[in-house]
């Protein structure tokens, strides 16, 4: 699943501020800057279990549940190869019933769709944020952070002296990363969870340019979780977008009141103060960020594709491998580590990254893309 905390991309990270904040969340909203969806978010539909995922419980697989127990049988169901057939699709955040439909879906999809099933045939649910380290993508002109959630059913019961599959609780994880030793996890409830889903779904507005939406999305995940401070960085996100500064500035400020040291909140917060002219505030401001990470999402990319637009091929594969060094499972660093290699002669090393760039594309259009330039470059070897 991926949540997403938005953060501008712009000329680095700048500026610092301070301001009265702790205010109650919902006074930061201002409705009246936008105009009404043509459909207000409903929370309702999130978790709604639709009379297809009905039929799917009770007649195509109520053989094995019974067979196997209520979890085991409904996680064989779900996740084994062969079956439903899920596929891991990060492009859009579904309902349980949407994700269901379409088979696909990212890992807070999968997560919904999966508690919406369990939870029709009675089961307890946990959900559970996972530590992991910081992945970055970039869409629309926008910095995506990705974070991880996962799911246990069943509770173990501590009178019982057998531990059957009904009483011995299972954690479910469609995409968890590769991490090394027991990933460390914490609670979440069912309020951020909602909250996180309108998040993302205000996230993926955005990148599409409907800010309209993006607000009434991300209205809905404060309104939700009041204490899931993401969806107020998106809402400051949302306002700068929009042209209301002092209103981003608000937001954010109220996020680094309870969080001073919120970097994606203080990257907002150093655009918002650049755009208002307050220069020596957002120098302040970013030379305080560049203490806390020296080199910000995509730094060595950008110079890397300026190399590449040089035909500096060496000095592009150099700054490549630097970003792949700090998110190894980042296709398109791998897919232009590729063409770095691609541009020196060396076609092996260039087939390489581009099948990792392959294995580690989160939706079919990217993995259609690489498998194309990957074909290229084997039609180039037969040639040669």
């Amino acid at each position: 699943m991926k949540h997403w905390i938005v953060v501008f991309l712009c000329s680095l990270l700048t500026a610092c501020a301070t301001g009265p904040g702790l205010q109650s969340p919902e006074s930061l909203l201002r409705d009246e800057l936008f105009a009404a969806p043509p459909e207000r978010p409903s929370a309702e539909q999130i978790f709604a279990v639709s009379p297809a995922m009905k039929r799917y419980l009770n007649q195509d697989i109520a053989g094995q549940i019974h067979a196997k127990g209520r979890i085991h049988g409904l996680i064989d169901a779900l996740y084994t190869p062969g079956q439903l057939k899920l596929e891991y699709d990060s492009s859009m955040t579904r309902t349980a019933a949407e994700a269901f439909d379409a088979k696909s879906g990212n890992c807070l999809s999968l997560v919904i769709m999966t508690a919406a099933f369990a939870r029709e045939m009675g089961l307890p649910v946990r959900f559970q944020g996972v530590y992991v380290d910081e992945v970055w993508a970039r869409i629309g002109g926008i910095l995506f952070a990705n974070g991880h959630v996962n799911l246990t059913l069943g509770e173990l019961r501590s009178h019982s002296r057998v531990k059957t599959s009904e009483n011995v609780p299972l954690t479910v994880d469609f995409f968890l990363p590769e991490l090394s030793g027991q990933p460390r996890t914490w609670p979440l409830s069912e309020e951020t969870i909602i909250a996180m889903y309108f998040n993302n779904r205000a996230a993926e507005a955005m990148s599409q340019g409907d800010l309209n939406q993006a607000y009434w999305f991300t209205r809905e995940a404060i309104r939700q979780d009041p204490k899931y401070l993401a969806a107020q960085n998106t809402l400051g996100v949302v306002y700068r977008r929009h042209g209301n500064l002092r209103e981003a500035e608000a937001v954010l400020n109220n996020v680094l009141a309870r969080e001073p040291g919120n970097i994606n909140s203080l990257s907002n917060m150093a655009v918002v103060l650049k755009d208002q002219g307050r220069h020596t505030e957002a120098v302040a401001l970013n030379e305080r960020i560049e203490k806390m990470r020296p080199y910000p999402p995509f730094h060595f990319f950008d110079l890397g594709m300026t190399a590449m637009r040089e035909r500096d091929f060496a000095k592009a594969r150099d700054l490549f491998a630097k970003e792949v060094e700090r998110a190894a499972y980042n296709d398109e660093f791998h897919f232009w580590l590729g063409a770095a290699y691609m541009g020196l002669g060396q076609a092996d090393l260039a087939r390489k990254h581009i099948m990792l760039a392959m294995e580690n594309s989160l939706n079919k259009r990217d993995h259609d893309l690489y498998a194309s330039k990957l074909a290229k470059i084997r039609g180039a070897d037969h040639r040669s």
